[in-house]
C-alpha cells in the first residue's frame, strides 16, 4: 500500500508488531533500480513485512546540486515495489517530515551531526552538510518505522559506515544489513543519476570501475603502497573525467590509509559528462 502520513504508517506497524512480525525498511530517495530492487529483495527474504521510503530528502542537498531535477518515478516505484511483495511504500512530502520549517540550516531544524571524523574526507568534504542530512532523516525513518532491520547498499560505503556509527553511538534498536553494489554488465555500477549519462558518458564512466578493479588486481599481485595503487588510476582518465578523489581508507573507521591492507576500501568520485558519480571496492 501507498503511504503519505507519518501516523498511518506507524499505525500499521504497530499492528505488525503485536502479532510479533519482523519490519524491514528500505531507505530510498526513489527512481529505483535493479540496485535498489536487490535491497528490497533481500529485506523480503529476511523480514515478515518490509517498508521502503520513497523521499527526496531536501535538507542532504548541498547548494547547487540537483535537488529540482532529481528523478521522481513514485508511480514505477510503487509499482516496482508491490510486485516485489513490499507492503508499505512511504512517500511523504517534505511538510509531513519536517512540517514547516523545511529549511537547509538548522536554524529551525533539529539534526542529527555525525561525527566530524567520518564527514570531512570523501564525499562529505564537497558535500558540506549533506551527512547531517541524510543522518537526520534516516533518525526520522527508524523512529516511524521502528525497523527491525535496515537495508543500504555498499555503493555508498561512507554513507553506510556513518550510519552504522550513528546506531552504535545513539543506542538506536535496529540491525544495519550491508547490501552489495549492483552493476551492470559493463561493469557501472547501478546509480539513479545514470540516467543523466549519453551513451558516450557511460563508456567514459567505465573507468571508475575500470580503476577499481585495475588496483584490486595489482594489489592482489602484492602491490600494497597506496601511492604506488593510486597512479595506477591515471592511464584509465581522460579529458572526459573531473576526478574529485581517489582514496583508501579503512572499511570500518574511514581511517585514511598509506598502506593497503585486507580490510581497506578505496573510494573514487568524479564526474563525468557533468555527472558526479561515485564507486568503490574493498581490497
Amino acid at each position: 500500500m501507498l503511504l503519505h502520513k507519518i501516523n498511518e504508517v506507524r499505525t500499521q506497524v504497530k499492528e505488525w508488531k503485536k502479532q510479533g512480525l519482523t519490519v524491514g525498511l528500505v531507505p530510498t530517495m526513489g527512481a529505483l533500480h535493479n540496485g535498489h530492487l536487490s535491497l528490497i529483495k533481500k529485506a523480503v527474504e529476511k523480514c515478515d513485512r518490509v517498508v521502503v521510503s520513497v523521499f527526496v530528502n531536501p535538507i542532504q542537498f548541498c547548494p547547487g546540486e540537483d535537488l529540482d531535477k532529481y528523478p521522481r518515478t513514485l508511480e514505477a516505484d510503487n509499482k516496482m515495489c508491490e510486485d516485489a511483495g513490499v507492503s508499505i511504500v512511504f512517500a511523504p512530502t517534505p511538510t509531513e517530515m519536517y512540517g514547516q520549517n523545511q529549511m537547509r540550516t538548522n536554524d529551525f531544524l533539529t539534526y542529527v551531526i555525525p561525527p566530524f571524523f567520518y564527514v570531512n574526507k570523501l564525499c562529505g568534504k564537497s558535500r558540506v552538510g549533506h551527512f547531517d542530512g541524510v543522518c537526520t532523516v534516516v533518525n526520522k525513518l527508524f523512529n516511524i518505522v521502528n525497523p527491525d532491520y535496515a537495508f543500504f547498499g555498499e555503493k555508498d560505503a561512507q554513507q553506510l559506515i556513518i550510519i552504522q556509527k550513528m546506531v552504535q553511538d545513539l543506542n538506536i534498536d535496529v540491525e544495519i544489513i550491508p547490501c552489495p553494489i549492483v552493476r551492470e554488465e559493463s561493469g557501472l555500477a547501478l546509480s539513479s543519476r545514470n540516467k543523466y549519462l549519453s551513451d558516450d558518458d557511460k563508456i567514459q564512466a567505465l573507468a571508475l570501475s575500470k580503476i577499481l578493479n585495475n588496483i584490486k588486481n595489482c594489489y592482489d599481485k602484492g602491490i600494497t603502497d597506496v601511492k604506488a595503487l593510486k597512479e595506477t588510476a591515471f592511464q584509465f582518465l581522460n579529458e572526459h573525467h573531473e576526478l574529485e578523489y581517489l582514496e583508501f581508507c579503512d572499511s570500518e573507521t574511514l581511517e585514511e590509509k598509506q598502506t593497503a591492507d585486507s580490510k581497506t576500501r578505496v573510494f573514487i568520485a568524479c564526474k563525468v559528462g557533468g555527472v558526479r558519480l561515485i564507486d568503490n571496492i574493498l581490497l
